[in-house]
């Protein structure tokens, strides 16, 4: 192992962290009000979508601006 990759963190980047969080709040909070008549399962399953949605988007935000700390 080379100095350059031990000194690398593996971690993901909190940007990319907090993209998901809050696309998952998003996502939620968009079901319970599209979805209101349906079964609560939909509005868990729109926060996992969003969460998903969120992390390229996050990763998109860290290659072009970089982490939020």
């Amino acid at each position: 192992m080379s100095k350059n990759e031990k000194g690398k963190s593996r971690e993901w980047p909190a940007v990319v962290y907090l993209w998901a969080m809050g696309m998952a709040l998003f996502g939620y909070m968009f079901a319970r009000l599209a979805f209101d008549t349906y079964p609560h399962p939909y509005h868990w399953l729109s926060a996992l979508l969003g969460g998903i949605a969120g992390i390229p988007l996050g990763w998109l935000w860290y290659r072009w601006r970089g982490d939020i700390f």
